[in-house]
């Protein structure tokens, strides 16, 4: 019985860069899509029905939306992101936390650990000893927990793997390049640790040396 074989033809698979799905950096100016099907999002503009950049940043497409992230930006907060802060005031029953956003957050006396990990309701002792605690000038690393209205962030550090940070140092990098992952918390083959802080807040801490009380260093790489 006669069999007919026939050889498979390798297929070539062209790359085609579609203008209408840019992945790329833009300056102010610069042509995004000609293609009116497109919805304008923040950091563009439209004219002549062509849709351009009002912004220097990363263009990003979310089915029709696209828009572009500047690189250089105030940290807007979402629920979930581990910030590392400095303590700028202590008031009732919270602390006002500086993690480079348009308002201060707030870490309420009831979203932080008791010492000891107690589990209990906070009385007015406690309010009095909230400098004992968290005082002004302090490091921390928390998660966001709430956004208000007015746009500013509720903070906890319920978990251990929150709470008061010691010796180490602080990169301050453009949080457009912390990207949101699983986790933030990384431990490198060097004897260091780092902390990702979805605000640009980058914590470097060395491993095995344990979390002493004291300020650390900062090192400013830009706003």
């Amino acid at each position: 019985m006669p069999v007919d074989i026939a050889l498979a033809l390798e297929k070539r698979v062209k790359r085609v860069d579609i203008e209408s799905e840019p992945e790329h950096l833009v300056a102010p100016g610069d042509v995004i899509t000609r293609d009116t099907g497109f919805m304008r999002g923040h950091g563009t503009y439209m004219a002549d029905d062509v849709l351009f950049a009002s912004v220097a940043g990363v263009v990003e497409r979310v089915n029709k939306l696209i828009s572009v992230t500047p690189l250089k930006t105030r940290y807007n907060g979402e629920i979930g992101d581990v910030v590392v802060g400095r303590v700028v005031e202590v008031q009732q029953k919270r602390w006002k936390v500086d993690i480079k956003s348009r308002l201060d957050s707030v870490l309420l006396l009831s979203s932080v650990n008791l010492p000891g990990g107690e589990l209990r309701r906070r009385s007015a002792e406690d309010e009095l000893s909230m400098r004992r605690y968290l005082s002004e000038g302090d490091l921390i690393s928390a998660e966001v927990q709430n956004i208000y209205n007015d746009g500013s962030l509720s903070l906890h550090t319920r978990s251990l793997k929150y709470g008061k940070l010691g010796q180490g140092v602080m990169v301050q990098v453009s949080p457009s390049l912390v990207k949101r992952r699983k986790t933030h918390f990384h431990q490198l083959p060097v004897g260091a640790s780092v902390i990702l802080g979805n605000n640009g807040f980058v914590w470097i801490y060395q491993t095995g040396g344990g979390e002493e009380e004291g300020g650390g260093g900062r090192l400013d790489m830009g706003e």
